[in-house]
Parts: C-alpha cells; structure tokens; sequence
C-alpha cells in the first residue's frame, strides 16, 4: 500500500490510507517531498512524537522540523523561512497549531509560492465520532480546505472500521480520495484472552507473563491499566518481584512521565505499567510483550495498543485478562462528563457501543486474528500450510468446550428471567452460585430456584460464560443514563433458555502452550531471523554497542538500528561497509554514522 500511497501524494490526489500499527504509514508522507520537492506539512498529536520522527529523520539524512509548543519563537521563525526558500521540505505540527491565523498564513504563502505539496494527517481516526480516540479539534482541519483549497489531503491512521473510514472522508471533505486499506492482520503477535483473577491472583497472571519475558532476555513490555492507581500498585508489585517495572499516567509530573518514558524508550527500562496515555509516541520496536489488564475500551484501542508488541516483525506476545465489571467502569469514565438527567450525546453513545463490540471480541471463543480482521472489514486466511493462525489461544488449543453448556446456559438464562432481567452480570453470578450476601437476601434472591445452582463453577468462569451468551445473541446489555448494566434477553434468548437452539460455550485452559508457540515461530513468521546460541551471544554484543551508541548521541537505541537488523548482522557476520550496506535497516547515513562501531565489534569476535 505505501507505493500506492506515495503515488497519490506526487499525482496531488486526496486519500485514506489505512495501515496496522508498525506498517509503515510515516514513509508514505515522508517520501513524496525528496521526489516533486515541495513541502509536506504533517499534522502529529504529540511533542514526544515529533522530536522522534525529526530526529529520525535527520539520522537518515532528511532535513525535517516540528513546529509546537516547545519550539522558540525565533526558532519557529527560521523554520518558516527554510520552508519558504526550499531548504526544508517537511515539517510536523499539532492539530491546534495548524488552525491559527499564524499558521494558515504560512500555508497560503507556500501555496502562493508554488511550495505546498501536501497535508498530510497522522492519527486521522481522532476526526470521527465513532473512533475509539475522537478529538474535537481534529474536527477543524477541514477548515484548512478554504485557506488552501487546491492542496490535496491525505488522511493516515492504524485502525478505522468501514464506518469510521467513511466519516473521515465526509468530514475532511476528501475529494474522489484513494482508498487504501492494508492488511490488519499482524501473523508475528500470539493473541491470548483470560478471565483475571481477583486481588493478588491477577498480579500473579501479570507478572507470569512479565518474568517469561524478561528472564529470555525478550526486550520490553507494557501493562495497560484502566486507572492511575492500578498502574502504581501493579509496577510496585512487580518491582517486589525483582522486576524493574515504573508506573505512568497524566497524574505523574510532566518530568517524571518524560524520564519513564526516555528510559523506557532508550532500553534502560523495560517495564511499563501505564494508562493509555501511554505509547502513542512509542516507537520502540523490541516490546515483545503488550498486557491488558483490563477489558481494552474499544477492538480499535486494543488493536493499536497490542500493535505496538512486534514493531520489528518479530514474534511477541499480546495478553488480556478481562472482567465482566470491565465494561461498566469503562462506561462510567465515558459518561462522567454528561450532566445527570441530560440526554447522551451521539458521540458518547458511539463511545459506549465501542466497549460493548471489546466485550463481544473478548467473549467469543473463534480465532482471534480471525475476530480482529472481520472486525475491520477484512477476510481471513491463515498462514499457507496451516488450518488455522497457529498464534492465539483458540488456535493453540488453550481453551476446551464445556461438555454441560446446554445446561449451563439454560440456568443462565433462566436466572436473567428470575431476576426480571434488570441486573448485571455479576448479580447474576452471585446468584447461581449460591451468595449468601445481604444484597441477595434482602432483595429474596436466595429464595429463587437457580440460587446455587452453578455453586460449583469459578466466578471468573461463570461470568465469561455470561459474556459469551451475549456474543450468541441470547443476551443483550441494557447501559442506563447513570452507566448501570443489566443483562436483558436477546433474539435468540427464549430458543437457549428451552434448549431449542444449540449453545457451545468454552473456557480457558490458561497459557501453557508456550513451549509450542516458541517452537513454531519461524513457520508464522517467515522473516525472522532464527539465531544459534553463538549468534545469540553475538547478537547481544551488538545491542550493548547500539547502548552505547544511544546514550553518547542522546538517542533511542532503535534509531539506531533495531533488532532485526542486529539480528541479520548477527547471522551473516558481514566484514565490510559494502556487505554492511546488504542487511536490511543499513544505509549510507546510517552505515556512517555508525557502521564502523559494528564492523569493529564484528571483527573482534571473528579474530577472538
């Protein structure tokens, strides 16, 4: 997709271009001025974002500068001069920079110099209501169609279903725009669902995957958390465990979330327990592992932030605990905001049908890579040879049928009619397994004939029993204006409950199979360099000279090269810049920049 992309930009084309998280969506828009020569304005929603890219950028030799808060005024000015004489050819800027008066001043005066190329616009899904990010000031850009209205627009984000693709379009006025979708499927992550346990347990479920990791020397790995105090508590958790995990939030100082996020991003920590204000302007490509701890608030959410495990195209895991109690917290943090007793805007509304479809994602016992490319519209297929993705709990056999789910299912729905289906899930499962609290006796609810009737059954497995009911369609979810949900029944809800219509539901086995993933990854994933124990040794003598190399030039050590480029030095050992330049990652700007570090550690290990 990125050589049709760039086509478009050069032709002076409107377009949508699509790509997964990691897919190669920044070349798209910063070729096309190397080639006709113009200027290229790039709309970035973060400082940390922005700095990265031009720092990047300069690296490989490409002239490039960011205009936001932190630059100087006299400094902002040059980089507008340069613009204009054609000295500079791409410049990064915020959505509410690029509405100023200030700034639609720049752009009509490259446009009246015959500079203006195009505008192009990063994390464009934040334009639509029915995004998973929706900001209203990216609303605005379209308001830059009648400063320049002969520049073609080009809009790029990692996820956006059918709908939110075409709401993008309406809403930046695309004319007649290049529809350019790639392929979300990302076959490198092992996808795994499991119910979280309560209290310590789930720290245990976290920290299992965590050690896994780390004890294989695996690079990085981020835990997604719903709140600022569950970060906190779960790196503190971590840390008692002996690993070097920081929490991050919007409640931290801004100079102690810079300093996380700088060692996080440099290799000098590799455990991050984080808010989703965390990762945007990531782009460190070695996280092999991505946690949620929580029911993700969107499929489009969980598909971004589980991008950013694997970046390199190296296999890395992406697990989610989930709790039915997941959905309506979620719900309240969405309706916080909307007065009691006014009506739910459509947005809002928008907001919390995305957390049901999470709901639904993580409920469904089907392939996950399956789940997640329907989701966005795509067909799937798995990998040549196999009869399934191989790379999720599903497919790896780590979760089984259960044998009694006609039963089950018929108690199930039978407690959502006893209860007058105006409770929630978690009612519901204190009542068939057999509660004693004082909310079910004083409502009579030990009385009903179901109470105890699953008394048997894990709550985590009752609950996600219920969740996969609602998937079946026999049960619906009814949010109330306050974000309370009850479970009603649904289409197919009086056929399950007479045992008129089938109903498989399924369970976790846990994440055993790990052993089996590590052994299939070469077969998955046909790019990966499979290294020998010497060439691992080596291998991680080369990450120790890009350490270094980063910390003298005050650099993430990807830019320097990442893992698969180390990994492919590792096993061709080449000798030479003209060999150098044969592996992949390596060019001129870079081979002197840095090449001569390598060929010497290479060499040493040659003659050693």
């Amino acid at each position: 997709m990125q050589a049709s992309a760039i086509a478009a930009a050069l032709e002076g084309r409107d377009a949508l271009v699509v790509l997964p998280t990691g897919g190669g969506k920044s070349l798209c828009y910063q070729l096309p001025p190397l080639v006709n020569e113009k200027v290229t304005v790039v709309v970035s929603p973060l400082i940390a974002l922005m700095r990265d890219q031009v720092r990047a950028l300069e690296l490989n030799g490409y002239p490039a500068a960011a205009l936001h808060s932190a630059v100087e005024p006299e400094e902002a000015r040059e980089i507008e001069a340069r613009l204009v004489s054609g000295e500079l050819n791409l410049v990064l800027a915020a959505p509410e920079r690029m509405v100023t008066t200030g700034f639609r001043a720049l752009l009509a005066r490259l446009n009246d110099a015959g500079r203006l190329g195009t505008i192009a616009i990063d994390e464009a899904h934040c334009i639509s209501q029915w995004g998973h990010d929706f900001r209203p000031e990216y609303r605005r850009l379209a308001e830059l169609r009648a400063v320049v209205p002969g520049t073609p627009m080009q809009a790029f984000t990692a996820t956006a279903t059918p709908r939110v693709r075409q709401d993008i379009i309406d809403q930046l006025g695309l004319h007649e725009p290049e529809v350019l979708v790639g392929i979300f499927d990302r076959p490198n992550l092992t996808y795994r669902v499991q119910a979280r346990q309560s209290g310590a347990r789930a720290v245990e479920q976290i920290a299992a995957a965590v050690t896994r990791h780390q004890q294989a020397g695996e690079g990085g790995a981020i835990v997604y958390c719903i709140s600022r105090k569950e970060t906190e508590e779960f790196a503190e958790a971590l840390r008692g465990r002996g690993l070097d995990a920081q929490p991050y939030h919007a409640g931290l100082k801004p100079k102690q979330r810079d300093n996380i996020e700088h060692a996080f991003t440099n290799e000098q920590l590799d455990v991050v327990c984080a808010t989703v204000a965390f990762g945007m302007g990531i782009d460190r490509s070695n996280v092999r592992l991505v946690v949620h701890a929580a029911c993700p608030k969107s499929v489009e959410a969980y598909q971004q932030e589980a991008g950013r495990a694997g970046r390199d195209g190296e296999p890395a895991e992406c697990l989610l605990l989930f709790s039915p109690s997941d959905a309506g917290r979620w719900s309240r943090l969405i309706l916080r905001d909307v007065p009691q007793g006014e009506p739910i805007p459509e947005s809002t509304r928008a907001q919390l049908d995305l957390v049901r479809e999470a709901q639904r994602f993580v409920a469904l016992m089907q392939c996950r890579h399956k789940a997640l490319s329907e989701h966005f519209g795509q067909e799937y297929g798995p990998p040549p040879g196999r009869h399934n993705c191989g790379a999720c709990d599903v497919c790896l056999g780590e979760t089984e049928h259960e044998p009694d789910s006609a039963r089950i299912a018929q108690i199930l729905m039978s407690a959502v009619a006893r209860l007058d289906q105006r409770w929630g899930a978690a009612h519901v499962t204190d009542v068939v397994r057999g509660s004693s609290s004082e909310k079910i006796k004083a409502n009579g609810h030990d009385r009903l004939s179901v109470h105890g009737l699953l008394k048997e059954k894990p709550r985590g497995e009752v609950l996600m029993y219920l969740e996969q009911l609602v998937a079946a369609s026999a049960l619906q979810r009814h949010v109330s204006d306050g974000g309370f949900e009850t479970l009603r029944f649904g289409d197919l809800g009086n056929a399950v409950m007479k045992a008129e219509t089938p109903i498989t539901l399924a369970r976790p086995m846990g994440s055993g199979a790990v052993g089996r993933e590590r052994s299939r990854r070469s077969n998955r994933s046909p790019e990966v360099v499979v290294l020998d124990a010497d060439e691992v040794a080596l291998f991680e003598r080369l990450r120790a000279v890009r350490l270094q190399i980063a910390r003298e030039e005050s650099i993430p050590p990807y830019i320097v090269f990442n893992d698969a480029t180390l990994r492919e030095m590792a096993k061709l050992r080449p000798s030479s810049r003209r060999e150098m330049l044969s592996i992949k990652g390596v060019g001129e700007a870079k081979l002197d920049a840095f090449g001569d570090a390598f060929l010497e550690e290479l060499e040493r290990v040659s003659d050693g």
